[in-house]
């Protein structure tokens, strides 16, 4: 028998739930996010592919989504709704009896044992799609990564596999940023030195990546550019490394010390029993640029008044005083 895995990501997810509960819906553009008002601020939390044909997407501002696709129906985000499809679409999972990695709301990692994954796959889909009545993509590789970038290439409802002999037929010519890992600044700093395609990074110098991006990660991005990645499926329960809160304000806060209050007030709102061992604080400018800056705790704690103390010490390293319309904190728990 082979050793196969599977990741298994839910087709346009929080838009299906919603759909399901309002089917008559079904077909049109449909957007959510935030409080379901477009004239507010607050972002896309995800789009029905009608809405994604306008150019709508997941993190977009409402009022772009608005402007895109103006006949888009907005609807609020129900985190607790998600949760429960969620829920019941990892025990479908579970109960065939392999093991399965929850990587979120919509996604899992599954270990497949067959010579034929692909009837697997399909199983799988007819599963989930019985018991919660969402549709799936099952993407099927040698390891992780072949796994996740395969549900790419099936989308949507579909089944699609990638191996180590069709791995640069499909992805050799991508941009480095299309493998799952390399995000923009990497992909950015590659593109300088002249890497700009999977290929070219598979095969580039390992002691040239290493002196740009480090003794560990340089021949990681290599061995990711070569299709070679984690093959195992743990299903040991999911454990949060961190948690986050933000707020969108409806007006600019150009005021700094409003800047400090409201960062303060997330940060008391994150104590809780998990020790915490670093801050990062995330401050999004007018009209929509992003900057973070992180600051560690000298003895991991969870009072409120150390997360305090510790996110305003991260908030100090921002220099820009533009007008602020989002704040955010998100604490990282001790290892």
């Amino acid at each position: 028998m082979t050793a196969w895995v599977l990741h298994v990501d839910l087709d346009q997810f929080v838009a299906a739930v919603e759909l399901l509960r309002r089917p008559e819906l079904a077909g049109l553009p449909v957007v959510v996010g935030g409080d379901g008002d477009p004239t507010k601020r607050g972002v896309v939390s995800t789009a029905s592919y009608k809405a994604r044909e306008f150019g709508v997407h997941s993190g977009m501002p409402l009022r772009t989504a608005k402007k895109r696709c103006p006949e888009a129906i907005f609807l609020p985000a129900d985190a607790e709704a998600y949760d429960a499809a969620s829920t019941v679409v990892m025990a479908t999972l579970k109960e065939t009896g392999a093991n399965v990695e929850v990587m979120g709301w919509d996604e899992a990692f599954v270990q497949g044992l067959t010579e034929h994954p692909e009837h697997e796959a399909r199983d799988i889909q007819h599963r989930v799609l019985h018991n919660t009545r969402l549709h799936c993509t099952v993407g099927i590789g040698e390891n992780k990564l072949q796994a996740k970038l395969a549900t790419g290439y099936g989308k949507p409802a579909g089944v699609f596999r990638i191996t180590h002999a069709t791995w640069f037929g499909l992805l050799g010519g991508q941009p480095t940023d299309a493998l799952w890992g390399i995000g923009s600044k990497t992909s950015k700093k590659l593109s300088a030195m002249g890497i700009t395609t999977v290929e070219q990074l598979a095969h580039t110098d390992l002691h040239e990546l290493a002196a740009q991006f480090g003794p560990s990660t340089g021949p990681w991005l290599a061995q990711l550019a070569n299709g070679v990645s984690d093959a195992t499926v743990s299903s040991e329960p999911w454990v949060a490394r961190s948690r986050s809160k933000e707020t969108t304000f409806q007006e600019d806060l150009t005021q700094w010390p409003e800047v400090e209050e409201a960062v303060a007030n997330l940060a008391r709102q994150l104590a809780g029993d998990r020790l915490v061992s670093k801050v990062v604080v995330k401050v999004r400018y007018k009209p929509f640029f992003t900057s973070t800056h992180g600051a560690s705790l000298k003895t991991p704690a969870n009072d409120e008044q150390s997360l305090v103390d510790t996110a305003l010490k991260a908030l100090a390293r921002f220099s820009d005083r533009r007008p602020v319309r989002l704040v955010g904190v998100q604490t990282v728990f001790a290892s």
